[in-house]
């Protein structure tokens, strides 16, 4: 997914699947981050098969690059997780290039709202992917993000989680054991790094 810039805006297409070619919009750089081409190539190829006919939440979504690429490639149900109101704006622009139909935007805090996705999956009695692309601590204001974001992961109960990924800063060392997931591979791409989480023993 080559990213460029027209008119003054950076884009990118979504690489496969049902709406392959669509162009999306990114936010500014200085609202968000967009995920490297090489790190998104990875993640699909490593769960292309199973995220078809799964559910599918982008944490901190950002454009939704992530989870409208698994929306093309056959995911069956897309939450969208993002606080910041220019980037909430360019991600319900994207999903209406999409099927709109499968896609649910979460606005707000993150942190605050991912007890209502927990609660609507157990009453379901379903399970999702989680990708969880949390803002570099490097950034202001962002200092404690990550100590935030292990702490969620650790909270998450085992049955409303397929696998949890997390692309972060390459220089985080993440422990092996996140309450009852643990470590499956870790990729690094550069700066940033692809770490792969599920269920300590599959039962």
């Amino acid at each position: 997914m080559k990213v460029k810039r027209e008119k003054n805006s950076l884009t990118k297409k979504i690489i496969a699947g049902k709406f392959k070619g669509k162009i999306l919009k990114l936010p500014s750089k200085e609202t968000t981050r967009s995920s490297k081409a090489i790190v998104l190539e990875s993640f699909f190829n490593t769960l292309q098969f199973d995220i078809m006919d799964a559910i599918f939440v982008e944490l901190f979504s950002g454009s939704g690059s992530i989870g409208l690429e698994a929306l093309s490639r056959g995911a069956s149900r897309v939450v969208f997780m993002e606080q910041d109101r220019a980037a909430l704006k360019v991600l319900r622009e994207n999903i209406n290039q999409t099927d709109s139909s499968r896609c649910e935007v979460v606005a707000g805090d993150t942190f605050a709202n991912i007890d209502q996705i927990i609660a609507r999956l157990k009453k379901l009695d379903e399970s999702a992917y989680f990708y969880i692309d949390p803002p570099f601590s490097i950034r202001e204001g962002q200092e404690a993000i990550y100590d935030k974001m292990l702490r969620l992961i650790a909270s998450l109960p085992e049955s409303v989680v397929n696998i949890i990924v997390i692309e972060h800063m390459t220089g985080l060392e993440l422990p092996d054991v996140l309450g009852p997931f643990t470590m499956r591979k870790s990729k690094k791409f550069g700066k940033t790094s692809l770490s792969y989480f599920e269920m300590k023993e599959q039962h």
